[in-house]
């Protein structure tokens, strides 16, 4: 299941890597800019964050909150988080629930093969608590470049 413009986005609360617990409400009155994806320290997602990281000045000047969500348990995103210097929110799904949810846990081709795992997706979630953005089976490299020109922030 997939998520349409405009309707609303699913509530979550989940572990971030230190162990707190974060929820969409936190991100009430500003724009949530959440990507899910495979594993964290792994070459495409690394490229993937740094990406965000490297460009967070323009997602914050815009007012965009940047949310990674992967199914890696608390202690693999800080050390992810430390590796790559990512300032921005990492948050555990072990259990792919909301990765479901978000239409971000499913079949999909991998090397030729059919398989079930993360659909590496961005979803931008309004002030409102809309879904303003889907995109699924985003390429890890060049993602955020084309998001942020489909942002008009670049």
């Amino acid at each position: 299941m997939r998520l349409d413009i405009g309707s609303p986005a699913p509530a979550f609360s989940l572990q971030t890597d230190t162990g707190s617990h974060v929820s969409l409400a936190d991100f009430t009155g500003r724009t949530a800019l959440v990507y899910f994806y495979p594993a964290a320290m792994t070459p495409g997602c690394t490229k993937q964050a740094c990406d965000f990281r490297d460009n967070l000045g323009a997602f914050d000047s815009a007012g965009y909150a940047v949310i990674g969500i992967s199914p890696d348990k608390p202690a693999k995103l800080a050390s992810f988080r430390e590796n790559d210097a990512l300032p921005f929110t990492l948050l555990s799904d072990p259990d792919h629930a909301v990765m479901e949810r978000y239409g971000a846990w499913g079949q999909k081709q991998l090397y030729g093969k059919t398989v079930t795992g993360v659909i590496r997706s961005t979803i931008v979630v309004g002030p409102p608590g809309l879904i303003e953005v889907a995109q699924y089976n985003v390429k890890a490299t060049g993602h955020v470049a084309k998001l942020m020109r489909d942002l008009r922030l670049a």
